[in-house]
């Protein structure tokens, strides 16, 4: 997520209808059975005021930590806020035990399975509210695809990814999980790192609430205290959040139009590029002779022409834009073989957004999926 938080190409109920004979597209997509669900989606409640805390939090006295002490006098130091103000803050703050726990790394040895994973992500719920939500914003998504470039189904891709459009923002306070985390963080490599960034995105809380006149403890996300629909960092809220509905404010729990804009100007800073055009991804195969493995380690970045990729023994069922670059995404399916696809740029924008090659290739699935099943082609 613009962020910390890291995590694909079905059909829906629509193609039988509209290219039922189709069973795979013109760059390599094979089309699945359906699975648009038979019911409507029931209708997100009605957001009045923050949502209840999924936790019962601790009371530890934060102001007693010494590395909590320094941090609150630079940040008052720093930022112009009244230090006694900041002592009543935290001691409202609560440890959350849980946002420890659920930010710690899976055991290792558990093998990463592609297809299994994007059965979870791309479902008939996302689909389907994936549809509305979409229908619902049509304007404000060819608004944002005219503006910054990012097509719609992208934008409706990582939504429904993150947060099911607004159904899971997540309830945890985000100063009590921003504080537990920034000054109790788990055994764990970069351990110091990542107590760093977290400390890095309190302050941006605090500033964020003072900006826009919020009471820092009624802000709610995730346990690692992503907000809104977009699931954005407060950082990364204060420097790409975008007010596109023009109500003069910026609301990413509550407006769609927002989250729309946001992300698309995310994406445009994080790298994507309008003149690409064209699919960000083509199905590959590989050759035995495996010259090209040394390619699936090229990081988060398209790096390769797809000369130097042929030459290596990476081979498309369509032809790929010579002018662009590209990586090598291998999608591990546990004791099945290994899916191969070419990406380019775009692609790996959307890697900015979430640091996982299932994460981005869940966005754009979930996107298609979403786009068929509106009877797009």
């Amino acid at each position: 997520m613009k962020t910390l938080i890291s995590a694909l190409l079905l059909g829906a109920a629509t193609l039988g209808q509209a290219s039922q004979a189709a069973a795979v597209d013109p760059y390599g997509y094979k089309l699945p059975p359906s699975m648009r669900p038979k019911k409507k989606a029931a209708p997100a409640p009605k957001k009045k005021g923050p949502p209840p805390i999924d936790y019962v939090g601790e009371f530890v006295n934060f102001g007693d930590w010494k590395e909590v002490r320094a941090f609150l006098d630079d940040v008052a130091t720093r930022d112009g806020f009244d230090r006694a103000e900041l002592n009543t803050l935290m001691g409202q703050v609560r440890y959350v035990d849980s946002a420890v726990q659920l930010v710690k790394p899976a055991p290792p040895g558990k093998p990463k399975n592609w297809q299994a994973y994007s059965k979870l992500i791309v479902d008939p719920v996302r689909i389907d509210n994936g549809v509305k939500f979409w229908n619902d914003n049509r304007e404000a998504l060819e608004r944002a695809e005219a503006l910054y470039g990012v097509p719609a189904e992208i934008l409706v891709g990582i939504l429904g990814v993150e947060t099911v459009y607004g159904r899971n923002t997540g309830r945890f306070r985000v100063i009590d999980a921003l504080t537990t985390l920034a000054f109790s963080y788990p055994e764990a490599p970069q351990r110091t790192e990542r107590m760093a960034f977290f400390r890095g995105e309190l302050e941006a809380t605090l500033l964020f609430a003072r900006q826009n006149g919020i009471d820092p403890l009624s802000l709610r996300g995730s346990f690692a205290g992503a907000i809104g629909m977009p699931q954005f960092m407060p950082s990364s809220l204060m420097k790409y959040a975008v007010d596109f509905d023009g109500s003069g404010k910026v609301d990413l729990l509550n407006s769609g139009v927002d989250a729309i804009g946001s992300v698309a100007a995310f994406l445009v800073a994080h790298g994507w590029q309008r003149e690409l055009g064209g699919p960000l991804i083509y199905s590959a195969a590989v050759s035995p002779n495996r010259a090209w493995e040394s390619m699936t380690n090229q990081g988060l970045s398209a790096k390769y022409r797809a000369q130097e990729l042929a030459a290596a023994g990476v081979s498309t069922t369509v032809p790929v834009p010579e002018q662009q670059t590209y990586g090598l995404v291998d999608l591990q399916n546990g004791a099945e073989p290994t899916e191969y696809w070419l990406a380019n740029n775009n692609f790996f924008a959307i890697t900015q957004y979430n640091r996982s090659y299932f994460y981005a290739m869940s966005v754009v699935e979930l996107g298609r999926a979403v786009r068929l099943a509106r009877g797009g082609m």
